[in-house]
């Protein structure tokens, strides 16, 4: 359990950070090349992110990790020295791993537009 909300508390850190970052600097979305998405998934059900963001990465109790304007990069140097959750080392995750969580994350489906679901689009327009 203690392991759980250690790694919650890492991967809702690490949602944070990412949209902070995104908010900053719109940075152009990295070619999927840089990690295995499949691998990526497999560390992401391994270490329980699902847990805090859900299957989907549209969140849950933690923050939402799709949409990410992240670039490979970035998203290591966060999940190596995170402002709100615990840092994963090289020790625990190597650089290939976390490229390979960051091809998962890029490669999980965006929601579409509420405009774009026909019984919200119809409730937007008050019908």
């Amino acid at each position: 359990m203690r392991a759980r909300r250690f790694v919650c508390s890492w991967l809702c850190a690490v949602s944070v950070a990412g949209v902070r970052l995104a908010a900053q600097t719109a940075a152009p979305a990295q070619p999927a090349s840089i990690g295995n998405a499949q691998a990526g998934k497999d560390l992401y059900l391994r270490y329980s992110c699902y847990a805090c963001h859900g299957y989907d990465g549209h969140g849950g109790s933690g923050a939402r990790l799709v949409p990410t304007r992240m670039t490979a990069e970035r998203f290591t140097a966060y999940v190596r020295n995170p402002r709100q959750m615990p840092p994963y080392s090289t020790r625990l995750l190597s650089d290939a791993q976390v490229g390979d969580l960051w091809a998962y994350v890029k490669s999980l489906p965006v929601s579409p537009d509420a405009k774009d679901i026909p019984l919200l689009a119809r409730i937007m327009r008050g019908r």
